[in-house]
């Protein structure tokens, strides 16, 4: 099984994601998870390393606005005009709506329409980590057009709660979104989302169209992160009613309510007749994860990915959260096993 890994993640590793009353916060999305999962997988025989393809920012483009690219490209050499403070860029403490003020504003003026919470720091190596982050999840969905059953994006930063203009969740760009968009050119594709929290970004980007079916699995946003959005009756917009569903569960979800809403979610995939899947995966929905509060364990993700991979389907999987150190790199190697096994016979 082919997976895409770049190093240069590593330059992307904030100091911290926030305040409280005891001081700065450590980032919980920090470098060492991609090293975890890729120390795992490095003991699997089935699984294969390969550096991503660079695609340029065209792709990139397809999904994101010219100025949202603009303003993560100089947003931190903007702060430091501003600020002798290193490895963090300003995050602001209000909040911008209206994206058309702001491209009349300076980069540091900007930074309130740009980010959407304090878990988007930004240092030296934040632009170059998220393009990379989406150049392995572009060389993953270009992997399928080859014939791959599946490929894994081990990707930091994740993507899925990244809009067309917006970051948060620790997310700057949509890998997932920008992998399916190119791949879209290729033959139909659906987008499964498995992370502990919704995928706002992915399911803004697709809202309104009716050639990407996105499908979502997540804790309730009435109890978790991103909260204004994940709601089962947030269905499509437009050409796209009908085309985005989301399965929110319970505080406490264990194996059995969670594998009924899978198998509900595979079954509307399935008969989307996708030609392509690609899969948001987050282990945080692991019983241990500090940011989730589901009952699943190590088996229970195996499982999961086993009744995805069951579809049959050229498989990209894009990896998203989970902050559980310890047993990132095998909760990874659980889920990726069955895809493995089928790329490896």
């Amino acid at each position: 099984m082919k997976i895409f890994y770049e190093p240069n993640h590593l330059q992307h590793d904030p100091p911290f994601e926030g305040y409280n009353d005891s001081g700065p916060q450590p980032s919980y999305e920090k470098a060492a998870r991609a090293e975890k999962v890729y120390a795992a997988l490095g003991e699997v025989e089935w699984a294969e390393f390969h550096p991503p393809t660079d695609f340029g920012l065209e792709p990139i483009l397809a999904v994101h606005s010219v100025t949202y690219l603009d303003y993560l490209h100089s947003a931190y050499q903007d702060w430091q005009i501003h600020s002798p403070v290193s490895g963090m860029a300003f995050i602001p403490g209000t909040y911008g709506i209206d994206h058309q003020k702001a491209k009349g504003l300076s980069g540091f003026e900007q930074a309130g329409f740009f980010l959407m919470d304090t878990t988007v720091a930004l240092t030296p190596g934040t632009f170059l980590g998220a393009l990379q982050s989406a150049h392995c999840a572009l060389t993953g969905a270009q992997a399928l057009t080859m014939g791959e059953s599946a490929a894994f994006s081990l990707n930091r930063p994740p993507g899925h709660h990244a809009g067309r203009e917006i970051c948060g969740g620790y997310c700057y760009f949509n890998n997932v979104a920008i992998a399916a968009q190119w791949l879209s050119r290729s033959g139909k594709v659906s987008i499964l989302d498995v992370d502990y929290h919704a995928g706002n970004g992915t399911q803004s980007i697709f809202y309104d169209r009716a050639d990407v079916l996105s499908v979502s699995l997540h804790a309730d946003p009435s109890d978790e992160y991103p909260y204004y959005a994940g709601h089962a009756t947030e269905t499509g917009a437009g050409p796209g009613v009908g085309f985005h569903r989301n399965f929110p569960l319970p505080v406490g979800t264990e194996r059995s309510r969670y594998v009924e809403a899978l198998e509900s979610a595979l079954e509307l995939i399935a008969r989307s007749a996708p030609e392509y899947l690609l899969v948001s995966a987050g282990m945080d929905i692991f019983k241990d994860d500090p940011l989730g509060s589901f009952k699943l364990t190590q088996d229970d993700i195996n499982l999961i990915g086993r009744k995805i991979s069951s579809l049959t389907l050229p498989t990209l999987i894009v990896m998203e959260g989970g902050y559980h150190l310890p047993t990132l790199g095998s909760n990874f190697a659980a889920f990726l096993e069955p895809f493995g096994e089928r790329a490896f016979s």
